[in-house]
């Protein structure tokens, strides 16, 4: 199921309307309109707070949403792929990790170098473990 997939079927299944859950998350229902029909990506931010008027983790939120295209190795954004060859730090990413952290875009840009990535992996780690 893909994420837009994902957002309704939540709402659905709680019997709530588009306004209810923008209330809850406090974001406008022109905005969760285009999420669930797939015309936006969410940002992490709006991913937490989704979770949050759900009362479920990110985590959960995400669990059965199937991602494509994923791409090879040299597709990877710059930043990303300097952490992934790291030999500390790298270590510490799986390949569902790296797979997860390339779809990431924050406020409609993507992380500019390899701490920035590293700082956003930490901080999705302490909210999804």
């Amino acid at each position: 199921m893909k994420l837009h997939e994902r957002l309704r079927e939540l709402r659905s299944e709680r019997g709530l309307r588009l306004k209810d859950v923008a209330a809850l998350a406090e974001i406008s229902v022109p905005y969760l309109s285009d999420l669930e029909r797939g015309r936006t990506n969410p940002s992490l931010d709006t991913l937490t707070t989704l979770a949050a008027a759900y009362a479920i983790t990110v985590h959960d939120l995400l669990d059965s949403v199937e991602f494509y295209g994923l791409g090879t190795e040299g597709s990877l954004p710059k930043g990303l792929s300097e952490l992934q060859a790291d030999p500390v730090l790298g270590g510490q990413l799986t390949p569902d990790w790296i797979r997860t952290l390339a779809r990431i875009e924050l406020r409609g840009k993507r992380p500019r170098d390899k701490q920035d990535w590293y700082e956003i992996f930490l901080h999705l780690k302490r909210i999804l473990d």
